[in-house]
């Protein structure tokens, strides 16, 4: 009896060890890379692995899990100031990038972008051996430009302005509603230069949360609603005019407006902003750190990467000539520095200026830190800010969300599919433009 159950206790753990177990933000990866992926494990290792993969939607969900210890993932996609919080907290194994022959992939994430997830390192764990970078972008101002004029849009203030009240969608997320009050009460320090954006939005004293919350609490009777997810879809179909979001969103939602006639555009504005970046990690509780490993590595191959950009509308941290060329659109009107991401060769190329900022836009934003043993004092200016909004726009708003969200799920997967075939088609016109 004591032999069977060691060998069913070998079993089971040999079993546990041909399976990858994935926590990854809804709707932020290609799935059709998950089931190539075990295919290349396999030529590459000569094993079989098996995918359990699952999705959250809120970056302090996924960490409450793996704080815990209930759930024994093997690689979680989380934001940079919850990759720097794990680090505080030991909660991350370093990756492993010893692959054979398999080539290390991993070096492709651009300079610059490593440059920012080592800002998180912590006393003797640098963050670019526990973390990889994966998407990046910025938050900013989608907007329709029937009803806001460009130089509305291109300033913070357009979300102050009782002009648009109840036409406004801010996101669902604390840290970038704090760094946009921050930033818009001190236009005019960093106009003169006396203060940088950085500063400004990762001070939590005392008196920086107070502006915070005045600044918020004049803004909230503009408010039609705080959303996560539905606000591109309002956007689309003409619910609202000004939507805080995040770039990767506005370029779904330009996409699929202009597809009906609604002609949206995205800005990051003046005053500067967020920029954010999502990674790889492999929690402390994991139990199959290799096949994490390669998993990474995989992510970060060039063709990977183009097949995740192209189906979610995010930006890939992968700076290789094969992405670049890619993603050179010669029907542009406009050309982009984007010498900080691919080099030098970079500095004067026509890409879609919204997924790929300019170095200009970049140089005006910063990250936004771990709040530390402020967060909660945080949190609760944001319970305080959105505890009574419950005025006419956000009941209209709730009413419009729930019409739009039925059958949201077939819509989506209607969407991916059409989207697919349009980012082929694009990819097919680009190289063809570029052989004329």
């Amino acid at each position: 009896m004591f032999a069977l159950l060691l060998s069913g206790c070998y079993n089971s753990q040999d079993a546990r060890e041909r399976v990858l177990k994935i926590y990854n933000w809804a709707d932020y990866i290609d799935e059709s890379v998950l089931e190539d992926f075990k295919a290349y494990y396999k030529e590459e290792t000569g094993e079989d692995i098996r995918i359990v993969y699952q999705t959250f939607d809120i970056n302090e969900i996924m960490l409450t899990k793996i704080e815990r210890g209930h759930e024994d993932f093997d690689v979680v996609c989380p934001s940079e100031y919850i990759i720097e919080r794990m680090l505080k907290k030991d909660l991350l194994l370093p990756i492993d990038t010893t692959f054979g022959n398999t080539p290390n992939y991993i070096k492709d994430v651009a300079p610059y972008i490593r440059e920012e997830i080592n800002k998180l390192s912590q006393p003797g764990r640098k963050a670019s051996d526990y973390a990889v970078a994966y998407m990046w972008g910025t938050a900013g101002i989608l907007y329709n430009t029937k009803y806001v004029p460009e130089e509305d849009a291109e300033t913070w203030a357009c979300l102050w302005d009782a002009k648009y009240a109840g036409k406004i969608l801010m996101k669902e997320s604390y840290r970038d509603a704090y760094g946009t009050a921050i930033i818009y009460a001190h236009a005019k320090e960093l106009e003169e230069g006396s203060i940088t954006v950085e500063d400004l939005m990762n001070d939590y004293s005392p008196r920086a949360m107070e502006i915070a919350e005045e600044y918020l609490k004049a803004m909230k009777p503009n408010i039609a609603g705080w959303e996560a997810d539905f606000g591109k879809e309002m956007m689309t179909k003409n619910k609202a005019w000004i939507n805080m979001t995040w770039s990767g969103d506005a370029v779904w939602a330009i996409e699929e407006a202009e597809a009906v006639g609604v002609e949206l555009d995205y800005v990051v504005p003046k005053e500067g902003s967020n920029i954010w970046y999502d990674g790889w990690v492999i929690p402390k509780y994991a139990r199959n750190r290799k096949a994490a490993s390669y998993f990474i590595n995989y992510m970060c191959r060039s063709d990977i990467a183009l097949r995740n950009m192209d189906e979610i509308g995010y930006v890939s941290a992968i700076a290789t000539p094969e992405i670049l060329e890619e993603k050179i659109d010669e029907t542009l009107d406009y050309y982009s520095d984007l010498s900080y991401l691919f080099g030098p060769e970079a500095d004067s190329v026509q890409v879609d200026r919204i997924q790929y900022p300019d170095k200009s836009v970049v140089e005006r934003c910063a990250m936004i830190r771990d709040f530390g043993d402020k967060t909660e004092e945080v949190l609760a200016i944001w319970s305080r800010i959105k505890g009574d909004n419950l005025g006419v726009g956000i009941t209209i708003l709730i009413f419009a969300s729930v019409a739009v969200m039925s059958g949201w799920i077939i819509y989506k997967r209607y969407k991916k599919y059409k989207r697919r075939q349009g980012a082929s088609a694009r990819s097919r016109a680009r190289r063809k433009t570029r052989l004329r």
